[in-house]
């Protein structure tokens, strides 16, 4: 039975924490920027972390993470 692959497009967009979770950063935050809130870039400028129900999802994308 061959390894599984990892997803290389999951892999550049997504990081493991140090207790398992994954962190990502949100979109829309590169351009076009000048009709957007202060507030807004700033909110778009931190990391999220992924949700509880799209977990199973990405760790098939991730096997070995």
């Amino acid at each position: 039975m061959p390894k599984i692959k990892t997803n290389r497009a999951a892999a550049k967009r997504f990081k493991k924490t140090a207790k398992g979770k994954f962190i990502f950063a949100k979109s829309h935050g590169n351009h076009i920027l000048t009709k957007k809130t202060t507030k807004r870039k700033r909110a778009l400028r931190k990391s999220q972390i992924i949700a509880k129900s799209d977990m199973k999802t990405l760790r098939l994308l991730l096997p070995n993470w």
